[in-house]
């Protein structure tokens, strides 16, 4: 497929399909891809499965997203703190399900699946309630359990700059899970602040190679 630079959000998250499972970049609201997931709601796509690290912050972006009800389950490794109202009324009220993942073993389940990796053997959280009904195995003398490879249909990621080939460069923590999520998932699009001619980009600042991009957008902020 041949990356497309995207005139607006709605058309870079265009053929989103019912039932899909969305990666969902960002630490909290740091490289959150708020003008995506706005038109994600736009779009209409439900029954989704998202992965992300957090479940939602107050009622914009990813919680603005649940609150519409287009979210079937969430996989994340942080899904409350004093924001999280949202998510936390859906899950009360049993109206959403949730997997909580370690959030090492998150980063590492999505990379495995960008790096083709069938499962790996991790010690995180073995011994505890994530870890019922798992494989494991004791390896130097440690539990571990078997983990399986976590891909996206689609992963919506922000980033700091792109050319227009599509390649990525982020800023500071804003980088966080950008970087795996783009290699895991069937369509990768990107929410970036500036786009800059090809060659602008040093090749050795590369972070995400337009290899695993498929959309650009420019941020309406930017």
């Amino acid at each position: 497929m041949t990356m497309r630079l995207c005139a607006h959000a709605d058309e870079a998250v265009a053929g989103i399909e019912d039932g899909s499972t969305v990666l969902v970049g960002g630490f909290g609201m740091a490289g959150m891809p708020v003008d995506l997931i706005d038109a994600l709601i736009r779009q209409g796509a439900k029954d989704l499965t998202v992965v992300s690290n957090n479940a939602g912050n107050g009622d914009t972006g990813l919680a603005a997203l649940l609150a519409r009800g287009r979210v079937r389950k969430v996989v994340c490794s942080f899904p409350r703190q004093s924001d999280s109202y949202v998510f936390d009324g859906l899950y009360r009220a049993g109206r959403i399900e949730l997997e909580v993942v370690p959030q090492g073993n998150l980063a590492e389940r999505i990379r495995a699946a960008g790096a083709g990796i069938g499962a790996f053997f991790c010690p995180t959280g073995a011994g505890t309630l994530l870890a019922e009904g798992k494989e494991t195995r004791v390896i130097d003398g440690r539990t571990h359990v078997l983990e399986y490879p976590i891909k996206g249909d689609v992963a919506l990621i922000g980033a700091h700059r792109a050319d227009r080939m599509g390649n990525l460069v982020y800023r500071k923590t804003a980088r966080n899970f950008g970087p795996v999520m783009a290699t895991a998932a069937t369509t990768v699009v990107a929410q970036v602040r500036e786009i800059v001619d090809t060659g602008v980009i040093d090749p050795e600042a590369v972070v995400t190679p337009s290899i695993y991009v498929d959309r650009v957008v420019q941020e309406l902020t930017a």
